[in-house]
């Protein structure tokens, strides 16, 4: 046998090898078709229509850079509520998704497809259309429950107990950009997610392929369970980017049942600001990783005050689960029922200690992430900065004897960045005036004469400087 005809074999016998490989990858990716086909006919595109005036009103999400003339700007006026209508008072539609989860026409989509609207119309996979009732709808859960009137409906295959792994495959189906029954897939990119004002949620990231349009989808697995609500997007031009949240299934179900029984959700109310604990608390607290839920503030009358928690306690579990950080306490004390006793550890001096406390009900004209969170610095505030009343603990750590400094908790873009004040700073004079504590620094601060400089002085590292600051307008 002549070597080219070797070499000829060789290389036949590596192709055949290659493209039996590559069969047997393609053989192992998973097959969404039967999923689709079975479930897609239980997924709903949901209009809603209100008229108002539009005058000043930007759209919820940015929308593309598209050509003047393009047809897709016709599109987006049509679907997302462009302005141009007659008289400054179009008639806006907007444009969600849905899925049936009873026969007799139960429907969940998401609060912020639904909200405000004058008429919300339901159109199924067979291209009926019907007006639906809002049976109820929650914003701190942004979950909200339809009901049109038919019965014998196509449903989803709905399971509370369902988990989710990360690195799971995962369907969505949806109408992005208004493209009705879209089906996009990807993987279970991170579980628990925290997102900003949505302080209860543990969000389900996936890759999923999530656009304007998706919101209030489903998001399957493979064996054809909704495990979440698709609901939000990370995104800088209102396109999908990589990063899409679903709401767990166990979450929208215990708002569902809730709106169906009572038409509202109660939510668990404990009452304290909580904070991160970062390496420098744990180290101060003498614990030997950064851990739990810092309180920074107890509300006066609140459950947590008369629990007996104290500001400078660090929560470690609740009922019984431990708390990796800060941002788990809120989505536990959210679902869990009102009158209902939950267990805490506590780390209080260096010393742990259990404290029982009973969940009361989240006050109406407050929110979870209001309650429970410390609010960020004041983007638009005269300083750009948030602060804390010190612990004792902190106090005796920074050998602060005097009863004066503030903790900085977080600087933004503003006055006090310019200056130099950074995270974890204790203000303890502005103006020649001592600081005793956060009240009295907006106090002081909101009298300062604007457009003046004046020296604060602040502790670093156990030791103090003076910083310019440059008071600005009101």
């Amino acid at each position: 046998m002549k070597f080219s005809d070797s070499l000829r074999l060789a290389l036949s016998a590596l192709i055949l090898l290659s493209l039996t490989a590559t069969g047997a990858l393609a053989r192992d990716l998973p097959d969404f078709t039967q999923l689709a086909k079975q479930y897609g006919p239980a997924v709903v595109n949901i209009s809603t229509q209100r008229t108002a005036d539009m005058a000043g009103v930007q759209p919820q999400f940015s929308l593309p850079d598209v050509p003047e003339g393009s047809p897709l700007n016709e599109l987006f006026r049509h679907f997302f509520g462009m302005p141009g209508g007659p008289g400054g008072r179009p008639e806006r539609r907007s444009l969600g998704s849905g899925f049936i989860i009873a026969e007799d026409g139960y429907v969940i989509t998401n609060h912020h497809v639904v909200k405000d609207a004058d008429e919300i119309v339901v159109n199924l996979n067979d291209r009926r259309e019907f007006k639906a009732e809002l049976v109820g709808s929650d914003p701190n859960s942004d979950i909200a429950l339809l009901k049109i009137p038919v019965k014998g409906l196509p449903t989803v295959k709905v399971s509370r107990n369902v988990g989710v792994e990360v690195g799971e495959w995962v369907l969505a189906i949806g109408s992005p950009f208004g493209f009705d029954h879209t089906v996009t897939a990807g993987i279970v990119s991170a579980k628990g997610r925290s997102l900003p004002d949505e302080t209860y949620v543990p969000f389900i990231q996936t890759d999923v392929a999530i656009n304007p349009g998706n919101s209030g989808g489903p998001l399957f697995n493979l064996d054809g369970e909704v495990v979440g609500v698709n609901s939000q997007i990370y995104s800088k031009n209102g396109g999908f980017m990589g990063l899409s949240f679903a709401i767990p299934m166990d979450v929208a179900m215990g708002v569902v049942d809730q709106l169906r029984a009572t038409g509202h959700v109660t939510m668990g109310w404990l009452g304290v600001y909580i904070q991160d604990v970062n390496r420098e608390l744990a180290e101060s607290f003498g614990m030997d990783k950064p851990r739990g839920a810092l309180v920074a503030k107890v509300t006066p009358g609140s459950p947590a005050e008369q629990a007996g928690l104290l500001v400078g306690d660090v929560i470690l579990t609740f009922k019984g689960e431990e708390l990796g950080d800060s941002a788990k306490l809120p989505h536990l004390v959210g679902r869990t029922p009102v009158g209902e006793k939950a267990e805490l550890d506590v780390l209080r001096q260096g010393k742990s200690q259990k404290i029982s406390v009973t969940i009361g009900k989240l006050p109406e004209q407050e929110k979870l992430a209001t309650a429970m969170q410390p609010k960020g610095p004041n983007n638009e505030g005269r300083l750009g900065l948030a602060v804390r009343d010190l612990t004792p603990q902190e106090r005796e750590q920074l050998d602060i004897k005097q009863p004066i400094g503030v903790l900085v908790t977080q600087v933004a873009v503003g006055p006090a960045a310019s200056a130099g004040v950074m995270v974890n700073d204790v203000i303890l004079m502005i103006d020649s005036k001592a600081i005793p504590n956060a009240a009295a620094l907006r106090q002081l601060v909101a009298a300062l004469p604007a457009e003046r400089s004046v020296a604060v002085l602040v502790q670093r590292d156990n030791g103090t400087r003076f910083l310019p600051l440059r008071i600005p307008k009101k």
